[in-house]
Formats: structure tokens, C-alpha cells, sequence
């Protein structure tokens, strides 16, 4: 829903606003969180920014005035009850904010979602964006075009461009759109520089990322049916090689550089339960495979948590479901 002119009149008749995304929050959680900072900032707004999780350090170039803080219920749980606006970026379940989910859904003031995924969730006064979207930051790119809120500077094409590159695969992903391309060109007018932001993300690992990639490589199997390939993470492996959690991102796309193979499948060992994270290739629907495990996402990009649970106790089920997918 592109409903812009509803989003500007809400944002210019506020003055106080809380900006979040999801757990684990990728570039393009991040960039579009940081993007609709600078838009309200510009506009003289009182903005707070606080996620559940750490910013990513590879991520962290971003935000060099480290404008988004990590939740603290004591600090940050009365925001709920003193600013106007709550705006939810690149997800549409409350739950994925994890412990400011009450704090939000007792919210009573402007609550609004900002996303591109499916399934969004009934509780929102305002949705901005829909799966037609290949990023967030899409969609940010289009209201600031289609209402003229702010112009665009250096600071919003930065934030705008790793979005939607990271989030298009490096525009390789089926919804780089011709249009994707002409809004990158634009971005780059303003003095993005792709070389950098590509090594800023994907070449500035640390060498533990390194190390926990060559132990999940080695874990990876081919189902019967050798069109499925699934590789596995566990707390000791992230324990001896000193890696984080946000390190494991894209991991899992290596089981689809295997030929023959159509989905790949991400078993992450959680304290209290395993992520799952699935990927698949042309119009196999993962976000279909993920919904049977209470997950979701999109088309060829989706996942889930299961808790209580381990994953050993899940592989052949798991397995066992995407094959039909086949």
C-alpha cells in the first residue's frame, strides 16, 4: 500500500517519534531506520531510535553518531508512553521486536509499519509498502520522491542504497527491477561510493566469521532427493571460534551455490530453541515451507524460530517438508 500522503500528513502533525526494527537487524533494517532518522530529523522532529538488538558491527559505519541505542527497559519502556508516533521498519509482526512487543502493542498513540514483507499483522493505523517492494529502503526512496518531503542528500542515499543492495543480493535477486537500477544511478549522483559500501559489509569480516564459516561449510549435507542442502551452527561452534550471531548472516546462501541444489536450509542453535533460515531458487516458496513452522518471509527468503526445542530434533522434519516443495 503506497498510501504516502497519509504518511506525510501523519508524520507533519507529530512532533515526537520511536523508530525500531527487527531482531538481528540486517542493512536493510538498519539503513532504512537510519534514513527515517534523517527525514524526521530534517524536518525538526523529536526522533528516538532503539532496536532489541545490537547493531551489527559491520553495520555500524551506518551510524557514526551511534544514534541507535540497544533497548533498556528501564530507560527506554516509558518512550511508549511519551511519544506520538511508533514506526515499525522492514518487518510487519510485533513479535519480531521481541521484548518491546507489550510496550507497543500497549502503545496508544499513531502506530505504523514500514515494510515489504507478507502477512501483515492486523494492528497497525497506517502500512506503508507491500511485497511488489525489493527493500525497505524502496520504499522510503519512493515517499520521499512521490510527496517531496526532504530532498535527498549524501546521508539518505547512503543509508538508501545499502538497503536496497543488500537486500536485491547485490541486484542479482529476481525483484531487481530496471527501476531498482535507475534508483541506485541516482544514488550514486549524490556521492555514494559501491566499492566502499560493498567492502564495509561483506569485506570487513571479523577473522572469527571467518573461522565459524569454514566449520558451517563443513557441516552442510545433501538430502536423498541431493536438491535440498542444509548446513548447521551450534553454540560450541560459535564459542570456539569466538563468532557472533550476526556473523551468520548469509550463511546459509552457500547451500544454493551447490549445483543441482534448489533450497538451502540454516539450523541455528538458539539458549532456548533453534532459527531456521530457508532460501530457495526460482518460484519455490520457502515463505510457504517457513508458515508450517510458524515462520514466514518472502518467496525464496524466509525463516523461523522454534523454541524449547533442538536441532536435531528437527532436521528430518524440516527436510522432510521441503521436500515437497520440490
Amino acid at each position: 500500500m503506497n498510501n504516502f500522503e497519509q504518511l506525510k500528513k501523519i508524520i507533519l502533525s507529530h512532533k515526537s517519534f520511536l523508530l525500531t526494527t527487527h531482531v538481528n537487524p540486517d542493512a536493510d533494517a538498519i539503513g532504512s531506520q537510519l534514513a527515517f532518522y534523517e527525514i524526521l530529523r530534517k524536518l525538526g522532529k523529536t526522533v528516538y531510535t532503539v532496536n532489541h538488538s545490537s547493531t551489527p558491527y559491520f553495520l555500524k559505519f551506518l551510524d557514526p553518531k551511534n544514534v541507535i541505542e540497544k533497548f533498556d527497559e528501564k530507560k527506554h519502556s516509558k518512550l511508549f508512553e511519551e511519544v506520538d508516533v511508533v514506526i515499525l521498519l522492514d518487518l510487519n509482526q510485533s513479535k519480531r521486536i521481541a521484548h518491546m512487543e507489550n510496550y507497543f502493542l500497549k502503545f496508544h498513540g499513531v502506530k505504523i509499519c514500514i515494510d515489504h514483507h507478507q502477512d501483515t499483522e492486523n494492528i497497525f493505523d497506517c502500512v506503508i509498502g507491500d511485497t511488489s517492494y525489493s527493500a525497505t529502503g524502496e520504499i522510503i526512496y519512493d515517499f520521499i520522491k512521490s510527496t517531496n518531503i526532504v530532498e535527498l542528500n549524501y546521508r539518505l542515499a547512503l543509508q538508501l542504497y545499502t538497503a536496497i543492495m543488500t537486500d536485491t543480493g547485490s541486484f542479482r535477486f529476481e525483484r531487481t527491477s530496471p527501476k531498482i537500477h535507475l534508483i541506485a544511478a541516482e544514488l550514486l549522483k549524490l556521492g555514494v561510493n559501491p566499492t566502499k559500501i560493498y567492502d564495509e559489509v561483506y569485506d570487513q569480516s571479523h577473522f572469527s566469521k571467518i573461522k565459524l564459516l569454514g566449520e558451517t561449510l563443513n557441516t552442510i549435507t545433501l538430502d536423498s532427493t541431493k536438491q535440498i542442502a542444509f548446513m548447521i551452527v551450534t553454540h560450541d561452534a560459535l564459542r570456539r571460534t569466538g563468532a557472533e550471531e550476526a556473523d551468520v548472516d548469509g550463511f546459509v546462501n552457500y547451500c544454493l551455490s551447490i549445483k543441482g541444489v534448489k533450497i538451502g536450509i540454516l539450523f541455528y542453535e538458539l539458549k532456548d530453541g533453534v532459527k531456521i533460515s530457508f532460501r530457495s531458487k526460482g518460484n519455490i516458496p520457502v515463505n510457504k515451507l517457513a508458515a508450517e513452522f510458524g515462520g514466514g518471509g518472502h518467496l525464496n527468503a524466509s525463516g523461523t524460530r522454534l523454541f524449547n526445542t533442538t536441532i536435531q530434533d528437527n532436521i528430518d522434519k524440516v527436510v522432510k517438508a521441503a521436500q515437497n516443495y520440490l
